[in-house]
């Protein structure tokens, strides 16, 4: 929950308490030591002990649970990331958005809301900034004014200072859960249907090439987690990420992860170079993050030559968006290719489109799961299977909508059979289960 103020003493004192008792530590403690002793059974208690008796002895008469509080967040700033700790440590949080020094929001169940936290000013925001991206090997200056970094538990940093930045620096936090959603969370949650999920499953266990599109919070890392766990143990997974997000479960698996430029602007390697590395690594599957440039025609290449199976994210609207941004990277790369050859070459490697969006409301919702058939006249051919139908909103702002199965059995049946595989139900009715139909009950 957002760190709430000490009723009894303003704003403007408070900030002045902690950064007088933060100077005298400065002043008696080698902080530096303490700080890697990364919060250890002794040494937190002892410094809450010390911070106590520092502001005790400050004239500003405080009661004990404004002490503690005070306490607290100065230890905050010493071991963790000053005001952003309460945010880290609730669990309903998926979203960290500093826009200015005194303007914090957060994103709980899919909704933004405003929160009582600030920073003292924009300095000490860059101060935290620092300690960030510091941790990372990485550093943040007006030579190099933007910087993606990583938290230990794995959530995503932005951040972007002046002069870029107008307003003071901005600090932008993705955070995953230390748990990941698993297929039965996604049907709690109304993401999708069992008829739904047996089908993706099946593709998977099949070896069908798979690419989940979407917008930006919609959920395609949430669902690649999800995707990817339905992969076989015996099987040797390579992943490809911009920034280490996928918690893969099985226990054979190779992690790849790009590196940006130094300050120099040397350095740099790119997804493409990881692919085309993966490739001699003997994988059976590449699970790569997210597609978003010339890397795509290396990928395009390796799904249609032997490395099926394979699975990505992509950033788009609507399945036939998801072709075009295809055939657009694709195009992007050195090699010189026909547009009928791109097309050619996405309709013989993709298999399946999930397209995943947001909803209004904050619920993320599978859809279309769309099956590619060929490349006819110059267009790429696709076939919805099931769809999510909307149908207005209940009285509360909760979303109203069905998924559909669209009636066409897929081709993808023939490709399950050969495999194997039992063939899921409901290609040819509506799926109108409790998960199904979002009501606003």
């Amino acid at each position: 929950m957002p760190v709430r103020a000490a009723r009894g003493v303003p704003d403007a004192v408070q900030q002045q308490l902690k950064s007088a008792v933060h100077t005298l530590l400065l002043e008696r403690l080698d902080l530096e030591k303490l700080s890697e002793m990364e919060q250890t059974r002794t040494a937190q208690p002892q410094l809450f002990a010390l911070i106590q008796q520092l502001l005790a002895e400050q004239e500003t008469p405080l009661s004990a649970a404004e002490r503690d509080r005070l306490s607290q967040e100065v230890l905050d700033e010493v071991f963790g990331l000053g005001p952003l700790e309460p945010l880290l440590h609730d669990s309903t949080v998926s979203d960290i958005l500093v826009n200015t020094f005194n303007s914090v929001y957060v994103e709980r169940h899919g909704k933004l809301e405003k929160t009582a936290v600030t920073f003292k000013d924009n300095r000490h925001l860059l101060h935290i900034i620092e300690k960030i991206v510091s941790n990372v090997g990485r550093r943040i200056d007006e030579s190099s004014p933007m910087v993606d970094a990583r938290l230990k538990d794995g959530s995503r940093v932005n951040v972007i200072i002046p002069p870029l930045a107008v307003d003071g620096p901005i600090l932008s936090i993705r955070r995953f859960g230390a748990k990941p959603l698993t297929a039965d969370d996604l049907l709690r949650n109304g993401m999708l249907t069992p008829a739904m999920l047996d089908t993706l499953r099946g593709a998977v266990q099949a070896r069908l090439n798979i690419i989940v599109s979407g917008g930006t919070g919609a959920g395609k890392t949430t669902l690649l987690n999800v995707l990817s766990g339905f992969i076989s143990e015996r099987e040797r997974i390579v992943t490809i990420e911009d920034s280490a997000e996928l918690q893969v479960k099985q226990e054979h698996v190779v992690r790849l992860e790009t590196r940006p430029p130094n300050v120099e602007g040397h350095g740099a390697i790119r997804q493409r170079e990881l692919v085309i590395n993966a490739l001699r690594m003997r994988p059976d599957r590449i699970v790569l993050g997210e597609v978003r440039g010339e890397e795509c025609l290396d990928m395009l290449q390796a799904m249609n030559t032997g490395h099926d199976g394979s699975i990505t994210t992509i950033h788009a609207n609507t399945p036939r968006d998801a072709i075009a941004r295809l055939e657009t990277m694709a195009m992007m790369s050195e090699v010189r290719l026909a547009e009928k050859a791109v097309r050619s070459q996405i309709a013989s490697a993709v298999h399946v489109i999930v397209q995943v969006a947001r909803q209004s409301d904050g619920t993320r919702r599978i859809t279309h799961i769309t099956e590619l058939t060929g490349a006819f006249s110059d267009v790429v051919s696709l076939q919805d299977i099931f769809v999510y139908e909307r149908q207005g909103l209940g009285y509360d702002g909760k979303v109203l909508g069905e998924f559909r199965a669209t009636g066409v059995v897929p081709k993808l049946v023939e490709k399950l059979r050969a495999a194997g595989m039992k063939l899921p139900d409901g290609f040819n009715q509506s799926d109108a289960s409790p998960g199904a139909l979002h009501a606003a009950a």
